[in-house]
């Protein structure tokens, strides 16, 4: 679409002038895509915090177990092609466009549960815009990943990829306490004394109008690349030249140029593909479950459940900087051995949840340290793929990993085939799954270690 079409380079500025933009635009682009970011997890997993509520409408968990999946597989296909599309379109039009239209699909989730009186009906519908909801969030991460690429060099990714990564955490992180107090504020407005009902205000509308105000202020903050403002490459400005850097990863590349020869061939990348599929297994698997699980196998409440969903995400946030940290400084960029070590301990901690976790007190106090143990995996195996591909190719270098990540981990593994095994063997097996997982990604991540000292 020409409306979508990157803006042209303008002439190169130089001097001290031209120097002060460029910190100032890295600063103020970087915010942008920041508060972006955060901004579709606040429409992202939204109808996981319903499901508990869902039971007094008629729905049972192993169709509410297809309607999240519906999310996750509409999100993998999202991240495969909308990847390469955002390597050759506007980053400042291409994410304010994608949160916007994922928070109308969002909104729209009350009318098949409070208005659509046919149970078949209503469970179609509810797939249509979750899945509404998983495609359009696809246009989220891929053009943050170009912004990061285009202003900051390969020696400074690592470090901002720490910081930018923590954005899903505040934003999935505000998930739980909206749900909570959206309801409470702006219930009664919506549905007077129908009390059972305040929860769609909450879950739902709140957040997305949230949204739609954040998409505006990232318009207006973010700017495509250094060279459509006048700027040189990154590159020349950092002298931060990589190895595999040339000219022509300056130019818009073809789809075809950008699978076929960088994506597709690329054997490591599939490696960290598969290690990121079992990761995210575990993390939706304790996420998006946990409250039901809280609510049904230990008696929480929705506000507790709420606030342990929050603890999960907030406490990615030190483990994430920690991880990015100690990736640079201790292990010399050697990510997959660090992966390792952090999903060790991710597995030790989702046992402890598992036998342990049994009060809100013990259960949030897990769920932390999950949380703390299972982004920062997430985040490093994102910078190995921007790593190992030209950056006007980072989008679609993600956009494979989203792909894989979302259609096995999360889609086939964390929701449908959970949302069964508690539905027929309760939540003991379940657990089992999850720890099978962190082992089959420790696999994976072990297969990168030779060739990423290697390539080191």
């Amino acid at each position: 679409m020409g409306f979508l079409s990157q803006p042209k380079y303008l002439p190169e500025q130089s001097g001290p002038a031209a120097d002060r933009k460029y910190r100032s635009l890295r600063l103020q682009v970087f915010i942008g895509a920041f508060i972006a970011y955060a901004g579709f997890y606040l429409v992202r997993k939204n109808f996981s915090m319903a499901i508990p509520f869902l039971t007094q409408f008629g729905f049972e968990k192993g169709e509410l177990g297809i309607v999240l999946s519906m999310n996750a597989f509409a999100y993998a296909f999202s991240r495969l092609i909308m990847g390469p599309v955002s390597d050759r379109s506007d980053a400042r039009k291409f994410l304010p466009l994608g949160l916007i239209c994922a928070a109308v699909a969002m909104c729209f989730m009350i009318v098949p549960i409070a208005y659509i009186h046919n149970h078949t009906l209503s469970i179609v519908v509810m797939c249509v815009l979750n899945a509404l909801v998983g495609w359009f969030n696809g246009m989220g991460y891929p053009p943050c990943t170009r912004i990061i690429t285009h202003w900051f060099s390969q020696t400074e990714r690592g470090t901002m990829s720490s910081i930018w990564n923590c954005s899903h955490n505040i934003g999935g992180a505000l998930v739980g306490p909206m749900a909570v107090y959206g309801a409470m504020w702006f219930g009664n407005w919506f549905y007077g004394q129908a009390a059972d009902n305040y929860f769609l205000i909450g879950t739902f509308a709140f957040p997305a109008a949230v949204a739609v105000l954040v998409a505006v202020l990232a318009w207006c903050l973010v700017r495509d690349t250094p060279q459509s403002q006048g700027l040189c490459c990154v590159e020349k400005y950092k002298n931060d030249w990589p190895a595999n850097y040339s000219a022509k990863s300056e130019e818009t590349l073809s789809v075809r140029e950008i699978l076929g020869k960088y994506i597709f061939p690329n054997k490591l990348l599939w490696c960290v593909c598969l290690a990121d599929a079992f990761i995210f297994m575990v993390r939706y698997g304790c996420l998006d479950w946990a409250p039901t699980y809280l609510t049904e196998a230990h008696g929480f409440d929705i506000k507790n459940a709420g606030w342990a969903y929050f603890a999960y995400e907030f406490a990615a946030i030190p483990g994430t900087l920690l991880c990015g940290w100690l990736s640079d400084k201790l292990f010399k960029g050697r990510r997959a051995l660090l992966n390792i070590i952090y999903t060790v301990c991710a597995a030790i901690c989702v046992l402890l949840y598992w036998k342990l976790g049994t009060t809100p007190g013990t259960a949030i106090a897990f769920l932390i340290c999950i949380g703390f143990f299972i982004y920062g995996p997430i985040m490093l195996l994102a910078v190995q793929a921007m790593d190992l591909v030209p950056k006007n190719a980072a989008g679609a270098a993600v956009g494979l990993i989203g792909f894989c990540t979302y259609l096995l981990g999360t889609a086939v593994l964390a929701n449908t085939v959970l949302g069964f095994i508690v539905q027929r063997f309760g939540w003991g097996v379940n657990f089992v799954v999850v720890l099978l997982g962190c082992l089959a990604a420790i696999f994976f991540m072990a297969l990168t270690v030779k060739s990423e000292r290697r390539a080191r």
